[in-house]
């Protein structure tokens, strides 16, 4: 198994007009996140998990972590761009459990050491 298959889970990390898309979870809000199948990378994880919980599509475009986006605890971040402005339908989540969050409000999410930094570097366009 390579280190980019090495993951349990995979958190997408996605950015649009200075917001942060989260969705709610057991904790409270949070990045979508999930399991990859078997062989998928964590930045096809990261897009199937977003389009399937929210029905936005994406792309993933690049680890956050070292090594493929594994890290010890076998977690991926990885950051996605947005490709459509308006979700699909038969999304997992209704639409109350999928907000954008602006930046400068997600102090109160689950977000991990990795995503905090990349989003205090992260000018908004």
């Amino acid at each position: 198994m390579t280190p980019e298959h090495a993951v349990d889970v995979v958190r997408a990390v996605v950015l649009y007009d200075g917001r942060l898309l989260l969705v709610r979870g057991d904790g409270g809000w949070q990045l979508p996140s999930g399991g990859p199948q078997p062989a998928e990378s964590a930045t096809a994880t990261a897009a199937r998990v977003v389009y399937e919980l929210t029905g936005y599509l994406v792309d993933g475009t690049r680890a956050l972590e070292p090594h493929g986006g594994a890290r010890p605890d076998g977690a991926a971040a990885v950051v996605c761009q947005l490709l459509s402005e308006a979700p699909s339908d038969g999304a997992r989540l209704a639409p109350e459990e999928v907000r954008w969050t602006p930046i400068a409000r997600t102090a109160g999410a689950t977000l991990p050491p990795a995503v905090r930094t990349y989003l205090e570097g992260h000018t908004p366009v």
